[in-house]
């Protein structure tokens, strides 16, 4: 089988396709959640705090200001993944109760029961 006929058998395969289909949806979730907090959730709570613009939150590490941690861009992604998170946990959730619960097997006899039964049978005979 040619690399090229294996890699076309790979791709087609239902589970990669659905993994694709599930990255773009993701990113294209990821950057709704990204302007949803730099847009609307941050503003808020930079002005309760003052006026503070969490994305120029940082520490200069040298007097030019050259070498810069900037945790006010990490906290910003963090505040993204935690709501990526819950939006994620609710539905799962929400998906879970949806989807019929599986029905448990029928409950075969006990071992008691069994042996009860061979007891029964060898009388018989």
């Amino acid at each position: 089988m040619s690399l090229l006929s294996e890699f076309k058998e790979f791709a087609m395969r239902g589970n990669v396709i659905d993994l694709a289909v599930g990255v773009v949806i993701g990113a294209a979730f990821g950057k709704i959640v990204t302007s949803l907090v730099n847009d609307i959730i941050m503003p808020p709570i930079g002005m309760l705090l003052g006026g503070v613009n969490f994305s120029d939150l940082s520490i200069a590490l040298d007097s030019a200001g050259k070498v810069v941690i900037k945790y006010g861009a990490f906290l910003q992604t963090v505040v993204d993944f935690l709501i990526i998170a819950a939006a994620i946990f609710l539905l799962v959730k929400a998906v879970n109760k949806v989807q019929k619960p599986k029905a448990a097997p029928p409950a075969g006899p006990t071992q008691e029961e069994l042996l009860i039964q061979i007891r029964d049978i060898l009388k018989t005979k």
